[in-house]
C-alpha cells in the first residue's frame, strides 16, 4: 500500500512512499499559460489533504510556484512536483511551464511522466500556441487526458470549448462526463450516473430525463471510440450485437486505449467548486498507465553498447536521470531525478554519466561529456520546493537528491559497478543571443562561476565566449528566458550584468589586388628597431584561406627575417584591416624589403608585415563577408505568407517548402546571419507562437555594399 506515513501534511509532513511501480503514477500537466494547470494543482493537493489552504498565482503562495521569477511573472517558469496519495496510489502531479521559452522545461516534465494531463480553459480560445504544446506531447507519444478547467468562469463555454479540442487535436478527445445543471454536476457517459455538487458535497444520483436523454446522444460513440482504440475485436463485435458492455470491461479498455496514445478521454472541472476532482482522480489511478507500462528510453554502456535487459524493477540494477537541477540556500545543488530501475538510497556509491553530445545533434550544446563516481547525499520527496526526508525512491518514482556535485540536467545516475548511460531526450536550442558584460570587476570576477552554475541547472542555456567578436554570449530560449537568467545572476549570485548589441563575427578579403609597404623604423640612439617590407596581395577562391609566398631576392629581407614577416601579416589578419574581422581568402607574396645590421629584429618584422597588409589594404578594395545560415522555419499554415514576406526583408534566399504533419509548412531558406539576431521573438510574435526554426552554418557570401558601409561607418 501507499503508506502516508501518519503525520501532519504539507511541506512539514512526510513524503508519501510506496513498495511498487504499479502504485506510481507520475502525472505531467501541460497548456498554456493562463489554462489553470497551477490552480488546479492546489485544488487536487487540497482535496487529498496535502494542504489545508489553495493558494493563488495573483498572491504567489502556491505550491508548485515557488520561484522568485514566477512571483515577479505570475506564471510558470520550470517545472514543479507535487505528491499525493489516493488510495493505494501514489501520484506525482508534474506542473510545468506553459510559456514558449520554457519548452525546456515542459521536456524534461515529459521525460518525467508516464501519462499527460492537457490543461485548456473553458473560458479562453485554444490558439496555435497550444496546439504546439499537445504536439510536443504527439512527439513522444505521451498518453494523455484532457482537462477543461474553468467552468465556473463567467465566459465558460464547454461546448464551444469542446468543439475546439476535437478541431484541435482529433475526434478521439471524447469527453466521459458531460456537465449538467448549469454546471454543478457531471453526468457519466459509462456509468450513467450524475455526481451533483450543487449542495457543495458531490453526491451521486441517478439522472433525470434530461440528463439521460443527454447521456444516451453521446453514450454509443465513445463506447465505439473506446472499443476501437483499445483493437479489441471480440468486444467490438459483442457491442455491435446490442449486448450491454460491462462497466468494468469498458475502463478496461479505456485504460488500453489511452496507455496507447490513440484516444483522450476529456473531463470538464470546476477545481475550486470540487467539480470533477474525483471524475479526474479515477482517469489518473484507473486509465493512466503506470511505470512498468511506459517505454524505456534506449539504454547503452559508457562505451556505447546498447542495453535491452533493463526494466522497471526495485531490485533491478540502478538507472535513474536528472530532469531538473536546482540549487538550495541550504543544500546546494539539488537533482530532481526519475528512477527507472533499481532503487535510490541515501549514502549510495554512484556513477554519474553526462555524454549529451552522443545524442544531440550538433553536439552538446555547451554542455561537456563527462563520467563521474559521487554519493548520494540527502534523499528527499519534493513537495514543491519543500524537501522531506525519504529512506528510498524505488523504480517509477520522483525523489530530489542532495550533493551531486557533477550531475547536470539530463545526466544519467547508475550504479557504480555498473555504470550506464540513458538517451537524452531533445533538449530545445536556444536561438536568441544576447551580449552580455559585468558592470564592475567584482562582478566579472563571479560572473564565469555563476554561468557555469545557471547553465548546468538549465539544459537551454548555452554560454558562448566569442573568441572573434570577443563579447560574452548567452544563447537563450527568448526574452522572458533572458530576463530570468539576468535576475537570476543578480539575486543568486550577486553578480550584475549590463545587455550590449551582438556582433556577428564577419570576414575581410581583397576584392582585387593591391601592393603595401611596411615601414617600422625607430632610431633615437641606443638599440633601434628597423623593418621594412614591400608586400603583394591577391584575393584566392573562397575557402581557400592563406598562402605566403617568399619571392624575396637579393638578400634585401633577411632569411632569418621572412618567417616574422609572415608571422605579422597572421596577425594583422586576424585584427581585421577595416572592421576589426578576420581577413581570409588572401594570398601574400613577399618581394622586397630593407633591413638594418643592427637595429633590425624578429619583432620589428612582425610589425612590419602589418603594417604592409592595412597599407595595402588602404590601397586596394577590402570587402565584408558575412555568414549565411541554412535555415528550417516550421510554420502554421496560415502564416506562411507573412514569414515568406519577412524573409524577404531579412534578404534570405528562400529555397523552397513543403508540407508538415498537423497543417504546417517547412520553408528552407538561406539567410544572412545579420537577419537572425532577433528572429527568435520575431518569428515567434508574427506568427502568434506556433513558429520555429533550426539554423546551421552555411558559407561566407559578400556583404551587399550599403550594408557594408554602414558597417565599416559603425567601426569607425
Amino acid at each position: 500500500m501507499a503508506d502516508r506515513s501518519s503525520g501532519p501534511a504539507g511541506a512539514d509532513g512526510p513524503a508519501p512512499t510506496v513498495d511498487r511501480p504499479d502504485q506510481i503514477r507520475n502525472v505531467v500537466l501541460v497548456g498554456p499559460s493562463g489554462g489553470g494547470k497551477t490552480t488546479l494543482v492546489e485544488h487536487v493537493l487540497l482535496a487529498h489533504g496535502v494542504i489545508t489552504r489553495p493558494g493563488s498565482v495573483e498572491a504567489g503562495n502556491t505550491v508548485s510556484d515557488h520561484d522568485d521569477a514566477e512571483h515577479k511573472q505570475q506564471r510558470s517558469v520550470g517545472l514543479s512536483v507535487m505528491p499525493y496519495v489516493t488510495g493505494d496510489i501514489k501520484v506525482n502531479l508534474i506542473d510545468t511551464p506553459g510559456y514558449a521559452d520554457y519548452v525546456g522545461e515542459l521536456r524534461a516534465g515529459l521525460r518525467a511522466a508516464d501519462c499527460a494531463l492537457f490543461v485548456v480553459s473553458a473560458s479562453e480560445p485554444l490558439d496555435g500556441a497550444t496546439q504546439m504544446l499537445w504536439h510536443e506531447c504527439e512527439m513522444v507519444g505521451m498518453p494523455r487526458a484532457v482537462a477543461v478547467t474553468k467552468l465556473d468562469h463567467d465566459r465558460a463555454d464547454w461546448d464551444a470549448t469542446l468543439a475546439a479540442v476535437q478541431s484541435a487535436f482529433g475526434t478521439k478527445a471524447m469527453p466521459l462526463y458531460l456537465p449538467v445543471s448549469d454546471g454543478t454536476a457531471l453526468a457519466g457517459l459509462l456509468s450513467q450516473q450524475v455526481f451533483d455538487h450543487s449542495s457543495g458535497e458531490r453526491k451521486q444520483r441517478d439522472p433525470d430525463e434530461a440528463e439521460q436523454a443527454l447521456i444516451e446522444s453521446a453514450r454509443g460513440d465513445l463506447i465505439e471510440a473506446v472499443i476501437e482504440e483499445s483493437e479489441d475485436e471480440d468486444l467490438m463485435d459483442r457491442y455491435l450485437s446490442g449486448e450491454e458492455i460491462p462497466f468494468d470491461t469498458l475502463v478496461g479498455d479505456l485504460e488500453t486505449a489511452v496507455a496507447r496514445a490513440s484516444f483522450f478521454p476529456v473531463i470538464p472541472l470546476a477545481a475550486p467548486t470540487g467539480l470533477g476532482i474525483a471524475e479526474l482522480d479515477e482517469i489518473v489511478t484507473g486509465g493512466f498507465p503506470g511505470p512498468a507500462e511506459h517505454t524505456m528510453p534506449a539504454v547503452f554502456t559508457v562505451a556505447g553498447a546498447s542495453v535491452s535487459d533493463v526494466k522497471c524493477d526495485p531490485g533491478g540494477p540502478l538507472l535513474a536521470e536528472v530532469v531538473k537541477t536546482m540549487t538550495d540556500p541550504y543544500l546546494g545543488r539539488v537533482s530532481l531525478v526519475r528512477v527507472f530501475s533499481g532503487t535510490v538510497q541515501p549514502e549510495a556509491a554512484v556513477h554519474v554519466s553526462g555524454h549529451s553530445s552522443a545524442f544531440r545533434e550538433g553536439g552538446g550544446n555547451g554542455h561537456d561529456d563527462h563520467d563521474e563516481d559521487e554519493r548520494v547525499g540527502g534523499l528527499s520527496g519534493p513537495l514543491g520546493k519543500a524537501m522531506r526526508t525519504l529512506d528510498k525512491s524505488i523504480a517509477g518514482d520522483i525523489c530530489a537528491i542532495a550533493k551531486l556535485s557533477k550531475a547536470e540536467t539530463g545526466d544519467t545516475i547508475s550504479d557504480k559497478s555498473k555504470p550506464l548511460v540513458m538517451e537524452t531526450w531533445s533538449m530545445p536550442e536556444p536561438l536568441l543571443p544576447i551580449a552580455v558584460e559585468a558592470q564592475t570587476k567584482s562582478d566579472e570576477d563571479k560572473l564565469s562561476q555563476a554561468l557555469n552554475r545557471l547553465a548546468a541547472e538549465d539544459a537551454s542555456l548555452r554560454v558562448e565566449n566569442n573568441v572573434e567578436t570577443r563579447q560574452l554570449v548567452l544563447w537563450t530560449m527568448g526574452e522572458s528566458h533572458t530576463n530570468v537568467l539576468i535576475d537570476r545572476l543578480a539575486d543568486r549570485y550577486g553578480v550584475k550584468v549590463d545587455r550590449i548589441d551582438v556582433k556577428v563575427p564577419l570576414r575581410e578579403t581583397f576584392s582585387k589586388g593591391a601592393k603595401g609597404r611596411g615601414r617600422h623604423v625607430k632610431q633615437s640612439g641606443g638599440h633601434g628597431q628597423y623593418a621594412i617590407c614591400e608586400i603583394e596581395v591577391e584575393p584566392l577562391p573562397s575557402g581557400s584561406g592563406f598562402e605566403f609566398d617568399d619571392k624575396v631576392v637579393g638578400g634585401s629581407v633577411p632569411r632569418q627575417f621572412i618567417p616574422s614577416v609572415e608571422k605579422g601579416i597572421v596577425t594583422q589578419m586576424q585584427r581585421g584591416v577595416a572592421t576589426g574581422n578576420q581577413v581570409v581568402d588572401i594570398r601574400v607574396r613577399l618581394f622586397d624589403g630593407k633591413a638594418h645590421s643592427v637595429d633590425s629584429s624578429d619583432m620589428a618584422f612582425q610589425t612590419a608585415g602589418g603594417l604592409a597588409l592595412k597599407d595595402a589594404a588602404e590601397n586596394g578594395d577590402v570587402s565584408l563577408l558575412e555568414p549565411v545560415e541554412d535555415v528550417k522555419v516550421l510554420i502554421a499554415d496560415d502564416y506562411v505568407g507573412a514569414v515568406m514576406g519577412d524573409l524577404s526583408s531579412r534578404r534570405a534566399r528562400v529555397l523552397g517548402s513543403e508540407s508538415a504533419p498537423g497543417g504546417r509548412t517547412v520553408i528552407h531558406a538561406e539567410v544572412p546571419a545579420l537577419e537572425l539576431v532577433r528572429y527568435a521573438t520575431e518569428l515567434r510574435s508574427m506568427s502568434q507562437g506556433t513558429g520555429s526554426f533550426s539554423r546551421t552554418f552555411g558559407r561566407y557570401d559578400a556583404v551587399p555594399s550599403h550594408v557594408a558601409s554602414k558597417l565599416i561607418a559603425a567601426n569607425d
